[in-house]
């Protein structure tokens, strides 16, 4: 009450309809006082569940979480986003079923679906705006897609946001300003400014693959999916390696394969990986000279040739940036891996259905 200026009365109130809403539960011994006996009430995690979907450009991970935003159940399924929204959407949908059917829950339980997709997203709508590899899905209303099956929110965004998310919430949750960098078939950025996500005017802040770097001594620009010359993710997104690998001869057909191929040590696949980091790395310092983040994140499957890859980041960034912005600064790779999209998706999305809003909603409906 001291906190909110509410009266007694009012207090008690709100919390019988939160119990009422089974949003909030006794947690807890009573203590003796006047009038209502105090009690402690904790939030409750098992109200309901979420369905989030982490959609990449070859693949996608699918989870059930809990209100709270942990994972319960998940699978990974391979997809190609250039399929189209309604293929796409309706895989997804078949693994949201049986998600629902593995855990022996109804549909009635789903509080929120959240999807996060590799391109721009405008937050107002959730709908791609112009996405670069998502042939056909520019304006699909994937909200109403959603929405007309489940008839609870929605919400859509994209996906190095949802990774920047969960990685500040559970992994450096003392810092305010993170970058973070998805590296696997293409190359995205998400930042998180002063404890909120940054989307920018138009949802389209942190298009760092798109940013123009200078490697002379890497001979002529090479040409971007964008149309342009020259891109970080001409030279470091994963499409860009097994284009270059499977010039030179070499059996790569996924990213996953360019990865296996670093990792042995191959040279060529080496010296492309070198050649990546100081692309990637120039890029990273112009986010760095402008946003100046405390942490920088890098996710991705290519954050799997940590070595090979990160040496370069680091030597473009520390040359190419002002000092005063890398005194503090740390380059790290993602603690939630290939987790991390689904985490910070749930936990958006939680936010979400717990706005004062949408729990006047549900205590409502429940009264």
């Amino acid at each position: 009450m001291t906190r909110t200026g509410l009266s007694r009365s009012t207090v008690n109130q709100r919390i019988d309809a939160l119990l009422q809403g089974a949003l909030i539960v006794p947690s807890g011994e009573q203590a003796p006082t006047r009038g209502r006996p105090a009690e402690k009430f904790g939030f409750n995690r098992g109200r309901g569940v979420l369905l989030v979907a982490d959609l990449g450009a070859t693949g996608m991970r699918v989870a059930l979480c809990d209100l709270a935003g942990e994972i319960l159940s998940e699978r990974d399924v391979v997809v190609d986003v250039a399929e189209g929204p309604v293929v796409v959407l309706e895989r997804i949908q078949q693994e949201f079923v049986g998600l629902l059917a593995a855990a022996k829950l109804k549909r009635s339980a789903v509080l929120g679906i959240g999807l996060d997709v590799p391109g721009p997203v405008d937050s107002a709508s959730g709908r791609v705006v112009s996405p670069p590899i998502m042939n056909g899905w520019d304006g699909f209303d994937i909200p109403g897609w959603f929405g007309s099956r489940y008839g609870c929110p929605v919400l859509v965004e994209k996906d190095v946001n949802a990774m920047a998310w969960g990685e500040q919430h559970l992994a450096h949750p003392d810092v305010a300003d993170l970058l973070m960098l998805k590296v696997g078939t293409g190359v995205g950025g998400g930042l998180v400014s002063g404890g909120h996500i940054f989307r920018g005017a138009d949802g389209a802040a942190g298009d760092i693959g798109h940013l123009h770097v200078d490697l002379p001594a890497a001979g002529p620009e090479p040409e971007c999916r964008c149309g342009n010359t020259g891109c970080v993710e001409a030279y470091a997104g994963g499409w860009a390696l097994l284009r270059d690998l499977a010039d030179g001869g070499a059996d790569v057909r996924t990213v996953d394969d360019v990865v296996t191929l670093i990792r042995s040590g191959d040279l060529a696949a080496v010296r492309l990986a070198r050649r990546a980091g100081r692309a990637l790395g120039e890029g990273i310092a112009h986010a760095v000279n402008l946003f100046n983040p405390r942490v920088i994140v890098v996710g991705g499957q290519l954050a799997h040739v940590e070595e090979q890859l990160f040496a370069g980041i680091r030597e473009m960034v520390y040359r190419r940036s002002l000092p005063l912005a890398t005194r503090n600064l740390q380059i790290v790779r993602s603690h939630l891996d290939r987790r991390a999209g689904l985490i910070g998706l749930a936990l958006l999305l939680a936010d979400t259905i717990f706005a004062p809003d949408q729990v006047d909603a549900m205590v409502s409906v429940n009264g």
